[in-house]
């Protein structure tokens, strides 16, 4: 069975994912191959780029699987909200200019069937939440689960919550939007002068320098039976009126960030995180199960994971590393699996490499069409960790490209994590962002205990741990304000290419750890290929450039 999986909602994050017979084979982001961050267009690219790397043809394809129901189901749930009062009937006409518009192209059959007119499958839409479930359990490896889906609103989910047992799904309850923890996040990202359903994680990673004292009470109440939003409310802090005196006003985007704005950071992602390690206690509980599965965009929240890990509440965590709706297209390719009784095919996702890899060849074809001057090294590993403990900000582009929001060490630009300095450095001279912005550390997965308090792996960097405090002064570029870093360890199994670079940084400095941020610009996509990368190298601070065995060197130019 060969399943297209796709997703698209017209919002943000469109991409596309093929399997054979169960086995996940490539999946890869709209906006990697159209270079236009958080693309919402119909993911045409990434489904032609599916079949050219797989060499299936379209006519044997029989499964074509969207994320989303029909679109007439969440009109009519919208429309009974307005009726309700539970939204604003001025908020009616954009919501329905987004499903009229996908009624019109059949919820993206008419473009993808003009896409591929050999294809004779089956075109399916599934719900979803369901999609998003699907991915994280199915990618899991654990038999039994307690699923947990939060993200801004599905079709017309906003909270839902499914036991995995066998290979199959059963649904256990749901939170309608607009009763919606990622609605009520948003908001107060767009007042805090970022872009809602973009940049909650500057929100995240703001709040340790925040302090406790503004409430949320009037936005958000949290109890034993999970959260209610006010809905009227959190609309209004997105329309930037009727706004409550305790959240002042609105910042202006790329105004100056005042302790105002930290503690009101803090005070969000408070609330966000007590809602969360309660919809975990109610999914433990109602499942039985210990091992917890997590998809939806609000599933990236990595300090609220951490507190649910530390919580003791479960077992096992399995984060789905594309949670959000780029992600949901791995879901929704495994549901003609469940058909008439049937199961997944379950596996255990190690690694997110998934997208596209290009040759030495390839490679240096392309240097030599740019006229640079390159050079080759026979031990590409030490020559970049040499450079990075002699305080080098390197750009690293090996193997097949990570699937998610986060670089993984294959599109990576990486630094020193032992000079305080350098979080500052990177900041301005490479990301060109707010110089309180926190960078990862990528750990060898076998010295993780030895520098975090954490028993979790975490190999996406979905999770956040407390560093060790006699560590702290060892990475302090990767320690935040809080003592904390959202860490990803790294296995020599599922990426030896990028275990290797970190184990001779070890050998060199004695520090198993490396600072790893996405190899993009301030607003622009990771880079996808040999062209992308160069030219985001030439058109900022970084030092370094390795493509496969090959380096360019500012330095010494």
């Amino acid at each position: 069975m060969i399943n297209l999986g796709i997703s698209f909602n017209g919002i943000h994050d469109s991409a596309a994912c093929i399997y054979r017979d169960g086995k996940l084979l490539f999946a890869i982001e709209e906006e990697r191959l159209s270079r236009v961050k958080h693309d919402a267009a119909f993911p045409r690219r990434s489904i032609k780029a599916c079949l050219e790397f797989t060499g299936i043809k379209a006519e044997e394809i029989d499964h074509a699987c969207i994320d989303w129901p029909a679109p007439r189901r969440t009109a009519l749930h919208d429309l009974r909200c307005v009726l309700t009062g539970k939204i604003p009937f001025m908020s009616l006409h954009s919501i329905s200019v987004t499903w009229w518009s996908r009624m019109r192209i059949k919820n993206g059959e008419k473009p993808f069937r003009r896409l591929l007119p050999g294809f004779r499958g089956k075109y399916v839409q599934v719900d979803h939440h369901r999609s998003h479930a699907l991915s994280a359990y199915g990618h899991s490896g654990f038999d039994d689960a307690a699923i947990l889906i939060i993200d801004g609103r599905g079709a017309w989910e906003a909270t839902s919550i499914w036991k995995g047992k066998g290979g199959r799904m059963e649904h256990v309850q749901t939170w309608n939007y607009p009763n919606s923890l990622g609605l009520f996040y948003a908001a107060l990202t767009k007042h805090l002068g970022f872009t809602p359903y973009s940049d909650e994680w500057k929100v995240m990673g703001l709040a340790p320098y925040g302090n406790p004292g503004i409430s949320m009470d009037r936005l958000i109440q949290v109890d034993a039976d999970g959260y209610t939003v006010n809905a009227r409310a959190v609309d209004d802090i997105l329309k930037g009126q009727n706004l409550p005196a305790e959240l002042g006003p609105p910042r202006e985007p790329e105004s100056e960030i005042a302790q105002s704005h930290k503690d009101l950071a803090w005070a969000v992602q408070d609330a966000c995180e007590r809602a969360m390690v309660i919809l975990v206690e109610i999914a433990v509980k109602k499942t039985g199960s210990r091992n917890l599965c997590m998809a939806g965009g609000v599933a990236l929240n990595s300090k609220a994971n951490g507190k649910i890990e530390a919580s003791k509440m479960i077992d096992r965590f399995f984060g789905q590393p594309a949670a959000a709706d780029d992600g949901a297209c791995l879901g929704a390719a495994l549901a003609p699996y469940l058909d008439n009784g049937g199961a997944m095919p379950m596996h255990t996702m190690r690694s997110a490499y998934l997208g596209p890899a290009f040759t030495d060849d390839e490679i240096e074809k392309v240097l030599k069409t740019f006229k640079l001057p390159y050079a080759k090294s026979d031990n590409v590993h030490r020559t970049a960790a040499q450079m990075v403990a002699d305080g080098k900000i390197i750009g690293w582009f090996q193997g097949r490209m990570e699937f998610g929001p986060r670089a993984l060490g294959h599109r990576s630009i990486i630094a020193d994590t032992r000079d305080p300095q350098m979080k500052e450095k990177v900041n301005n001279v490479v990301k060109f962002r707010e110089d309180w912005r926190p960078f990862a550390p990528s750990i060898l997965a076998e010295a993780a205990k030895d520098y975090l308090e954490s028993g979790f792996d975490s190999p996406f960097m979905i999770l956040t741990a407390k560093v060790r405090k006699e560590k702290q002064t060892v990475i302090p570029a990767v320690t935040h304000a809080d003592g904390t870093a959202r860490q990803q360890t790294v296995e020599k199994s599922e990426s030896p290419d990028y275990w290797q670079l970190i184990d001779e940084f070890r050998q060199i400095t004695g520090v198993p750890v490396v600072m790893n941020t996405s190899f993009n610009l301030r607003g622009e996509a990771i880079v996808t290929t040999p062209a992308d990368a160069i030219r985001t190298f030439y058109s900022c601070g970084m030092d370094v450039l390795f493509l496969g065995s090959f380096y360019l060197d500012k330095t010494k130019a």
